[in-house]
């Protein structure tokens, strides 16, 4: 068994962090939540490219837009930006 057919057990499992942290109450938990799920976009990516599965690597591209749309709304905001 290749390491990259492995890959797909990491990338569930930080999903499912992900999943967890967006939950949360505080925006630091769900920020965090938002960062791991980026980080497994890109684990199915490259699990998805090893294997040849293009319809998941799409829908890992459209949901890695919402996750970073995720990030930025979470983000503290700028104290600092004009009125």
């Amino acid at each position: 068994m290749d390491v990259l057919d492995l890959m797909q057990w990491p990338a569930m499992l930080v999903t499912v962090a992900a999943a967890w942290l967006i939950a949360s109450q505080r925006p630091f938990k769900r920020r965090i939540g938002f960062w791991l799920f980026l980080l497994s976009n890109v684990l199915w990516v490259v699990w998805g490219w090893h294997t040849g599965a293009y319809a998941l690597i799409a829908l890992q591209v459209c949901l890695a837009a919402l996750n970073m749309r995720g990030v930025k709304k979470t983000e503290p905001p700028d104290d600092h930006a004009p009125t």
